[in-house]
């Protein structure tokens, strides 16, 4: 689903224009270069930024002594902090010390021996060479019963331009006498990242809140460690392997397991012993920070330049920066994203897709048979799409140092899949688009290739321990990937896949409820706080006349645009030509069509909330505005509310989105906020009330606020366990000014059930 449904007369003036550009045969929207070694991480050095890279060609071997391509001998090894990370601006700026050690100036340098300024100056890098097409990327799958952290880290690497004698590997190494500190906020205001610690000039060491943290190297130099400091090193397994115009390019996967400790640690990795980089854990009786997103990407219409505030380089940033900061402050241990990780909507202006795009007819398109040409089109285009989604500045870092966990929701394949007709669904290239868009979600993502790790979730017989594997989708033969993971003792998570197996009449398939539930049951009794993490919102303001306007066949904006008079053909997708709106209100669960299921599915929770003694919390995105959404038990006449603490029916849906996509209109945020008050009396007969609680009192400038249900603003929001009442703690994180990225909080606690287990 996608808010720019409600942009639908904004882009008809646009859309025709946009999907009309068609490149030169030779040269591809999407294709895009090896990454320089000083890109690694997600931001140059000492180079401007292109605005579409060229198209690939074979990358050339590496030089004898491994140096990677951009680097130039004769130049100076020392380089000062480049101002065009970011640019330090006169205007709005705050502080990200991504955990930073000082920077040492020149002037500095020259006052030392040779030995230490080249001591200091020394660049790590990897041996063998390997020249990343995106990555490291880190994922957390979850704790095991003996206390044993899972994840991944995983690398594209350009075969043409890499050195696979031996295979790729891992190191990271710990040391749990070690303990890491919080950083409190800095007063000081500055929007430069600095330089990242895969940064092969930074004059900053190996960074880390933890300035005196020991580990066995500092750029290649030996350094003290504590006696009880482990050090592994895991062997690359290649997982797939691309071919494309560019040559062939192979993915990496580095299995990680470490066991928890008494109080959280830092880890510090690095590939073929380049760069390090780092990435935290909990302590083993300790319940998990983490970071929650959506909609890490910009609509087709939207002007990315309005995002961009003073100092910035891209409207892609700033409220990444924001996060990193407070990961700075006090380390985030996972990332989760909530769908649409990236827009891969684009996909419908690449040059070959264009023949049929330009179908008039729904049926020319449905009939349309695919050929080699655009099944290879569409390959190309996840897989450069990815890379350069995925390497990109600030959300780069994150990706690098944050560990993530991420759903599926539409943008990840192409926008409103799954909830489109039937036969338009089973149309050759549209099934192919679905199918292979689920099958990079899988790789990219999740790091799961299904055709090499196989498809069978049962004990030991999967590479993530989390994964929860639901039957085949109507229009993508691959099965549903759910995820249910540790996040403390008191806290877990599961990742409902609500796209795999969608269609307009069903979000998930009854096998994957039977299995999600089936692995509920058995949740440590220590449990008190289930997040059920969904991609679109599940108590949330209907709108229902909306729906049956843009279905009718006498909605006359429909049929003008169908016709494309007087410039509405952008009020019609381009798929099959209903209302751009239509395919975003039937991804709803409260939709007519999916109503029925989202009952049935808050009930079966509540049964599960009072039997197993759990508190439920969803937490969604999709709809590019914050909002909580409450569902609790019906106020029986006479009587006062229950208390939320002994209320198994108490549960909030935390709205956090977007982190970098525009919010709807004022006058769409002002018409959803009139309808939050309306009561519903869908769940009545489960003695269930739902609403939307006035979270937004005040505005991010502290002004009092009208609209105090939703926020359209840019937001992600920050989750944590307060040891001292057992609350879960979610804070979501508000723009406060278009393009600047600082945030403010607004906070809502969810309490620790305080019934008792019911059998």
């Amino acid at each position: 689903m996608d808010v720019p449904g409600w942009h639908a007369q904004r882009r008809a003036r646009r859309e025709d224009e946009l999907l009309s550009i068609i490149r030169p045969e030779s040269r591809h929207a999407e294709d895009i270069s090896p990454m320089h070694e000083n890109f690694i991480g997600g931001f140059h050095v000492g180079q401007p930024q292109r605005s579409r890279p060229p198209s690939p060609l074979p990358p050339p071997p590496p030089p004898k002594d491994h140096i990677q391509p951009g680097y130039h001998p004769q130049q100076p090894s020392y380089h000062a902090p480049q101002p065009n990370y970011i640019s330090q601006s006169a205007g709005y700026q705050y502080t990200i010390p991504h955990p930073t050690q000082p920077t040492i100036t020149s002037n500095q340098l020259t006052h030392l021996s040779a030995v230490e300024r080249s001591q200091t100056l020394r660049v790590a890098r990897m041996h063998p060479h390997l020249q990343f097409m995106v990555g490291p990327l880190l994922r957390y799958d979850t704790v095991d019963e003996y206390g044993i952290w899972h994840g991944a880290a995983m690398i594209v690497t350009a075969d043409s331009g890499s050195i696979y004698e031996p295979h790729p590997s891992l190191t990271y190494e710990w040391d749990p006498d070690v303990r890491v500190p919080c950083q409190p906020a800095q007063p000081t205001r500055s929007i430069d990242l600095g330089p990242h610690p895969a940064d092969p000039h930074s004059t900053i060491m190996p960074t880390s809140p933890v300035s005196s943290a020991p580990s066995s190297f500092i750029n290649g130099n030996a350094r003290p460690s504590g006696s009880n400091a482990s050090k592994e090193v895991v062997r690359g397994q290649e997982i797939y392997v691309y071919g494309g115009p560019g040559g062939t390019f192979t993915f990496w996967r580095f299995l990680i397991r470490i066991p928890l400790e008494p109080h959280e640690m830092v880890i510090r990795y690095s590939i073929n012993s380049g760069q390090e980089l780092e990435f935290f854990v909990p302590g083993r009786t300790q319940n998990m920070r983490w970071a929650a997103h959506s909609c890490n990407g910009f609509s087709a219409g939207v002007n990315k330049d309005e995002f961009c505030g003073p100092g910035f380089k891209s409207g892609y940033d700033p409220v990444w920066i924001d996060l990193l900061a407070k990961h700075a402050e006090t380390p985030f241990h996972a990332l989760v994203g909530g769908g649409d990780q990236l827009y891969c909507d684009s996909l419908m202006r690449e040059p070959e897709m264009q023949e049929w795009v330009s179908k008039m007819k729904p049926e020319e398109k449905k009939r349309f048979t695919i050929t080699e040409e655009i099944y290879a089109t569409i390959d190309r285009f996840y897989f450069n799409h990815y890379c350069q989604s995925f390497r990109r500045g600030a959300f780069a870092r994150a990706n690098s140092s944050i560990p993530m966990m991420n759903m599926c929701d539409d943008h990840d394949i192409i926008d409103g899949f799954g909830s489109y007709p039937d036969d338009l669904q089973k149309s050759t290239i549209f099934r192919t688009i679905g199918e292979r868009g689920y099958f990079y979600f899988l790789l990219f993502q999740c790091f799961i290739n299904p055709g090499l790790d196989g498809l069978s979730d049962e004990p030991g017989r999967h590479v993530s321990k989390s994964v929860i594997i639901g039957d085949e989708g109507p229009y993508v033969r691959s099965r549903s990937h759910s995820f249910l993971a540790y996040l403390g003792p008191q806290s877990y998570i599961l990742l409902l896949d609500c796209r795999g197996e969608r269609r307009k009449e069903q979000i998930c398939s009854p096998l994957q409820y039977q299995k999600v539930f089936q692995r509920l049951s058995h949740l440590p009794q220590s449990v008190e706080h289930l997040i059920v993490q969904v991609g679109i919102p599940i108590a949330y303001p209907r709108m229902v006349f909306l729906e049956a306007a843009l279905e009718s066949k006498l909605n006359p904006l429909v049929a003008l645009g169908r016709t494309g008079t007087l410039g509405l053909s952008g009020f019609v997708n381009k798929f099959n030509a209903d209302a751009e709106l239509l395919d975003d209100l039937n991804d709803h669960w409260t939709s007519r069509s999916h109503k029925k299921e989202r009952n049935w599915f808050i009930e079966q929770l509540q049964l599960l909330a009072s039997r197993q003694r759990l508190r439920v919390t969803f937490v969604s995105g999709d709809v590019h505005c914050a909002a909580v959404g409450i569902l609790k038990t019906l106020q029986a006449k006479g009587k006062s509310d229950l208390s939320p603490a002994i209320d198994h029916r108490y549960m909030l849906n935390i709205v956090t989105s977007a982190i970098v996509n525009t919010p709807p209109p004022n006058p769409v945020i002002a018409m959803v906020s009139s309808l939050a008050t309306k009561v519903h009396k869908t769940l009545h007969h489960l003695e269930t009330d739902e609403t939307m609680m006035p979270v937004f009192q005040n505005e991010t400038n502290g002004q009092p606020r009208k609209q105090k249900f939703i926020m359209g603003r840019r937001n992600w929001c920050k989750v944590e366990w307060d040891p001292q009442t057992g609350d879960m703690i979610f804070d979501i994180r508000v723009e406060k000014e278009k393009g600047l990225g600082e945030t403010v909080g607004y906070s809502v606690r969810t309490p620790p059930p305080a019934w008792a287990r019911s059998h």
